[in-house]
């Protein structure tokens, strides 16, 4: 990489990060552990999500993107599946008030469809509720799956190439992030994932390139304010090169 970086890539001393994106794990063992059920687990969760949201407005975070739901965990029980389901419904139903009063914009990535066509519409509208809320922009991903969301973005570019719209030779870094879903917003600052797992998991593969990782022992239900202070804390002790070396 040249010594001229691109505005995004630009070396920063910022100690806040702008997006932070957070695989949420650890909800069934947290429940096992206290000999309740998966379902509980979840609810409890949800709860953390909330804590987790408060405290991004607090530290004055831009974007809050969630691994809520991975393509991959269709291969879960049918129960445990219909637990999430209604579980994000009330979610929808009972805690986007709050995030609206926060002045927070919600945007779905991945396959909401693959939930149907009546929880699907729901969060069509909370999506278009909150579109002009400014605070914070939380990113839910439901039925995502990095690798998929890559093959989309190529099947798009081909697509242009096909159509004369674009040549294959001008196709670009630039031009495959522009065709993913998180084109809207910056790629994350920082990456982390709760319960002391230490893998991505098929999420944000390439929006991840130059991302910081954060691995906590924390499970998730048990994500509290003082857990996104030490991601705060750790993002800003991390000197950020993108290849390139301090000036």
């Amino acid at each position: 990489m040249s010594a001229s970086l691109p505005d995004s890539l630009k070396f920063t001393s910022d100690f806040t990060p702008r997006h932070v994106a957070i695989i949420m794990d650890g909800n069934g063992r947290w429940a096992r552990s206290r000999g309740a059920s998966v379902a509980y687990g979840h609810r409890e969760g949800v709860e953390a999500v909330q804590r987790c949201v408060r405290a991004a407005i607090k530290q004055g975070v831009q974007f809050l993107t969630l691994y809520a739901f991975s393509s991959e965990n269709w291969k879960r029980s049918e129960e445990e599946i219909g637990n999430l389901t209604a579980l994000l419904r009330f979610y929808l139903r009972h805690k986007l008030s709050e995030l609206h009063e926060q002045n927070v914009k919600l945007q779905i990535i991945g396959e909401p469809e693959r939930f149907g066509k009546t929880l699907n519409k729901e969060l069509q509208e909370a999506q278009d509720k909150t579109a002009n809320n400014k605070v914070l922009t939380l990113t839910l991903a439901l039925s995502y799956g990095g690798r998929a969301e890559l093959v989309k973005a190529t099947k798009l570019l081909i697509e242009e190439v096909v159509k004369g719209q674009l040549s294959l030779d001008d196709i670009n870094e630039q031009h495959l992030s522009n065709c993913l879903q998180t084109a809207s917003i910056p790629d994350p600052d920082i990456l982390v994932r709760t319960s002391g797992e230490h893998r991505l998991s098929n999420f944000l593969l390439w929006q991840s390139a130059y991302s910081e990782l954060l691995f906590l022992d924390v499970l998730w239900p048990d994500f509290q304010e003082n857990h996104f202070s030490e991601i705060i804390d750790h993002y800003g002790r991390r000197n950020r090169r993108f290849g390139g070396r301090p000036r």
